[in-house]
């Protein structure tokens, strides 16, 4: 896929005005290099397509599942999180059309997924603008909503720290506890190295930059043990 010409053949959406296409790919970093070119980052694309985003998900949980809000609530959020739409624009082969700043083109992983989220967001919204609300919800059920089936059979939609919660309370009948094990760096840029126990017992341990990120991390870490240990038993 070369051109935006073959990018609206994919989507099955032939944009009337494709500068609004175009502008959704563009960051605002692009610009701050590029001042004289006078065009527009796509920032505001991307605020309203967060928000159609979030009604058609919503509005599609809402009439297919009886569950409980906690649930739809959960499951939405996995579906419009950055690192789900990050997948989406990496399907969709989003990243050729960027317009970014050098430094930005050479950001980090962290970096080029929010990016690349946005980009979808931007997308959503372009899509709206120029061909309405029935063609954003389609582009959104065929690239977004289709992702909920894994989603749900993985367990993915939980976050790590409730996902091993459930785990070693239905493996071990206990609730896992975290430690702070250590802190490093200056108070404004600390790094906290959390440990999760079971019972008396080290199951993972993770790094960040807030005692919570580090308990995320220990409980990814346990995760995958556990999960290392079961492929194990099962050979």
């Amino acid at each position: 896929m070369d051109t935006l010409q073959d990018f609206q053949q994919q989507i099955g959406v032939q944009f009337k005005d494709v500068s609004l296409l175009e502008r959704a790919f563009i960051h605002r970093s692009y610009l701050n290099e590029h001042p004289k070119l006078g065009l527009e980052h796509n920032e505001r694309l991307e605020f309203l397509g967060d928000a159609v985003l979030e009604l058609v998900v919503t509005d599609f949980l809402y009439r297919t599942y009886p569950n409980p809000e906690g649930d739809l609530t959960n499951w939405r959020s996995a579906l419009v999180k950055t690192e789900s739409l990050a997948a989406v624009a990496e399907k969709l082969q989003l990243a050729q059309f960027f317009k970014l700043s050098r430094g930005e083109a050479k950001g980090n992983a962290r970096s080029h997924a929010l990016i690349s989220a946005n980009a979808v967001e931007a997308v959503i919204g372009a899509v709206y603008l120029d061909q309405g609300y029935e063609a954003a919800k389609g582009f959104i059920t065929t690239n977004v909503i289709s992702r909920l089936p894994e989603i749900l059979e993985t367990g993915t939609w939980m976050d790590p720290k409730s996902k091993f919660q459930e785990l070693a309370q239905e493996q071990f009948g206990l609730t896992p506890n975290y430690r702070v094990l250590e802190e490093n760096g200056p108070d404004h840029d600390k790094v906290f190295t959390v440990g999760v126990y079971v019972g008396d017992k080290l199951y993972g341990q993770g790094e960040g930059s807030s005692k919570q990120a580090g308990q995320q991390v220990a409980a990814q870490t346990a995760l995958a043990q556990l999960k290392a240990k079961s492929t194990q038993s099962a050979r």
